[in-house]
């Protein structure tokens, strides 16, 4: 059987060809691999399957994204997590592994990051080594390199469905309920500005991407990313926009805060804003306060609660606002706050809605509409519950009798 050792060699023979015809295309080099591949066969009596395997394996180091590739063809596989080139881990069903798979050495594992980011215009180095980007199915990678990263060039690939959820899939998985569903698609056809909270891998940016397909298709829509990630098909009257770094003499970095600004020249109907994280926050409020009703973003937070305390450290990080100021401001921008948990057996469900009632005593008031209530746990270890109404009714109804829906 022919081993790694032998498998590289291989693709160190295919490397010399390409550094003597460099003009070679992917069809071109595709042939080449499965000649040579044939001319292996016979002397390691390796199997049609085999062979295949091969090819690819050696097609992906050059033109795919080398080991990587399978792990990104892969549609059981979430979440692929580099530590090092010899320590790759993946998610399958909210679960993580260690794959059996690595580079061949770390400078590989460079060379692959540095296509990744060049194919969308990022730069990420020594000087410079911790950048956000996106892989052309619009999967979220985020990569460190040393010597921030102890242990070689890091690399965190967030995968994302070909086909992008709807809220049928959501009601389906069980991460909301149909009745809930329609609560909230009567909130974004009212124009309710909607803030949407949960912890790492809550699944923040797919529910935000699931609402924004409820936005009327006759309306102009600003979005707002670090990097492109949502998929709003059905809106005509698009504007996608997203932040760049700064280049090697440190200048030309756009910022989401630059975004925000510039969109509200733009004549949108709503703002939609990836994910808020420092100062760009201020902005976001204001511009949910200037007319742009129906808005919708994202914060990394435990709690609704926890939401707005950072919300408030935010804005200070950028504004030498007295705290009640920041607080009214708060209040007054936004209508509506859902957070979202992963829950102990790794599903992903929707926890709080809750309204924004104002300001009272110098601290801001929810009134929560409706709260998940976990009812057992099955024998396979999964959470049996549903959200369910508190009793409480939605106290600022304007929105939806000025819409007819109320």
């Amino acid at each position: 059987m022919m081993d790694e050792q032998t498998t590289q060699a291989l693709i160190d023979r295919v490397r010399e060809t390409l550094n003597e015809r460099q003009e070679m295309n992917d069809e071109e080099l595709q042939t080449y691999i499965e000649t040579l591949v044939f001319d292996y066969a016979s002397q390691y009596q390796l199997t049609a399957n085999k062979m295949k395997t091969l090819v690819e394996r050696v097609y992906n180091s050059f033109r795919g994204l080398d080991v990587l590739q399978p792990l990104i063809d892969d549609k059981t596989v979430t979440e692929i997590m580099i530590n090092s080139h010899e320590e790759i881990f993946v998610e399958r069903n909210g679960a993580i592994v260690q794959s059996d798979v690595h580079f061949e050495n770390s400078d590989r594992l460079e060379d692959i990051i540095q296509m990744i980011v060049g194919r969308v215009n990022r730069t990420v180095n020594a000087s410079s080594p911790i950048v956000d980007a996106r892989l052309q199915d619009g999967s979220r990678v985020n990569i460190v390199l040393p010597p921030i990263a102890l242990k070689g060039p890091t690399m965190t690939i967030r995968k994302f469905p070909e086909k992008a959820l709807t809220i049928e899939d959501l009601i389906n998985k069980g991460s909301i309920s149909k009745e809930v569903s329609e609560f909230i698609y009567k909130l974004i056809l009212a124009k309710y500005n909607i803030f949407i909270s949960g912890g790492t891998g809550s699944g923040k940016t797919t529910f935000l991407n699931v609402l924004s397909n409820f936005i009327p298709e006759e309306e102009r829509i600003i979005t707002i990313e670090d990097s492109a990630e949502l998929q709003i098909s059905k809106i005509p009257n698009l504007v996608s926009l997203e932040t760049r770094n700064a280049n090697t003499e440190g200048k030309g970095e756009i910022t989401i805060r630059d975004l925000i600004k510039s969109s509200l020249r733009m004549r949108p109907d709503r703002v939609v804003v990836g994910e808020v994280r420092g100062v760009e926050a201020l902005d976001m409020l204001q511009a949910m306060n200037t007319g742009h009703d129906g808005s919708l973003s994202t914060g990394h937070s435990n709690s609704t609660i926890d939401m707005i305390s950072r919300l408030e450290t935010m804005v200070l990080s950028g504004a030498d606002f007295p705290i009640p100021v920041i607080r009214k401001q708060i209040s007054s921008a936004l209508d509506i706050m859902i957070h979202l948990s992963r829950l102990r057996d790794h599903s992903r469900k929707v926890v709080t809605i809750s309204e924004m009632i104002g300001v009272v005593d110098g601290d801001i008031q929810l009134n929560p509409i409706y709260e998940f209530v976990e009812d057992s746990e099955d024998e396979n270890g999964k959470i049996v519950g549903a959200l369910k109404p508190t009793g409480n009714a939605l106290q600022n109804t304007l929105k939806l009798e000025l819409a007819g829906l109320a």
